[in-house]
């Protein structure tokens, strides 16, 4: 029994010309690859290799095991690549779905993780406003999506058949015109003094704007909303031209194109929980892959505590 990892030294070489030139196509040192060329004449019973000044060249006898090599070598490629096929690793199209700021700050690099593991894997990505990412999941339109929801909230249970997997949860915090009064201090803003200011929120039917405006009431902040717009980027844009303050999730204010101001607040209730959705038992192994990588990549993207 000849070892996968010799045959490929043997074949290196005679490509190569050279144990060193080997060595380093391979990634040994020439005499770590010295010794595994050493070990595979002991294997063979005969010499392989005529070493010389210049270089090495194959003997007659590792003239014909380097033709039984190369071909064990390619069956042992097209057999990891059928594995890869059959556990769906390889080939086939992964469908993901997304909402903005996860899609702009947070998927990239769990994609870009799995694209470099699984290249044969066609990736397709598709936007949604949650809670309509979950529906597409259910649906069968993607394999798995991020969306999120605001804590405390209006509860909307998943569809039957999708489960909802936390990734990262995340403050709401005031963002503000570079400048303004409430952004200067250090310290958190307690929630009653956004009292009587101009509110730039989502648009009226959104669940989070409720949420978001339920909890400044209860704390005594009535405010006036002056502005509205489904886009958090439109959001943004508007507070840091003067027209308002908003309340949004901490990675939208870091995110930001435009200059804002950042406050946190208190108490620190208003929260954004990220989840992916996904069918157990029947996503692709693929999916599973990625959702790994997501856990990693969000992860990292953790506030501190």
């Amino acid at each position: 029994m000849y070892d996968p990892t010799r045959l490929a030294a043997l074949v290196a070489v005679a490509e190569a010309g050279s144990i060193s030139r080997a060595a380093d196509r391979l990634g040994y040192t020439a005499p770590a690859l010295s010794q595994q060329l050493a070990k595979l004449e002991r294997e063979a019973g005969t010499a392989l290799l005529v070493r010389h000044h210049r270089g090495a060249r194959l003997t007659a006898a590792g003239e014909l095991l380097l033709v039984r090599a190369r071909r064990v070598l390619d069956e042992l490629d097209q057999a990891r690549h059928e594995l890869s096929r059959l556990t769906g690793l390889s080939g086939g199209v992964l469908r993901v779905g997304t909402f903005m700021t996860a899609g702009t700050h947070l998927l990239p690099p769990a994609l870009s993780a799995f694209r470099r593991a699984h290249p044969d894997v066609e990736l397709s990505v598709t936007e949604y406003v949650p809670p309509q990412a979950t529906a597409a999941v259910a649906l069968g339109e993607v394999d798995l999506a991020l969306t999120h929801e605001y804590v405390p909230g209006e509860a909307m249970p998943p569809p039957e058949g999708v489960r909802l997997e936390p990734l990262l949860t995340e403050e709401l915090v005031l963002v503000t015109a570079p400048g303004h009064a409430l952004s200067a201090g250090a310290g958190r803003l307690p929630l009653a003094e956004l009292a009587g200011q101009p509110l730039v929120s989502m648009a009226p039917a959104n669940p989070n704007r409720r949420a978001v405006e339920a909890v400044l009431a209860a704390a005594g902040a009535s405010v006036a909303v002056r502005c509205e717009s489904p886009s958090y980027a439109v959001v943004g844009a508007l507070v840091s031209a003067g027209l308002g303050v908003a309340v949004v999730p901490e990675m939208m204010a870091e995110g930001s194109v435009t200059p804002l101001g950042v406050r946190r607040l208190d108490p620190p209730e208003l929260r954004r929980r990220i989840s992916v959705a996904y069918r157990p038992g029947g996503g692709a192994p693929a999916a599973d892959t990625l959702r790994a990588l997501l856990r990693g990549a969000f992860a990292r993207h953790a506030p501190a505590s």
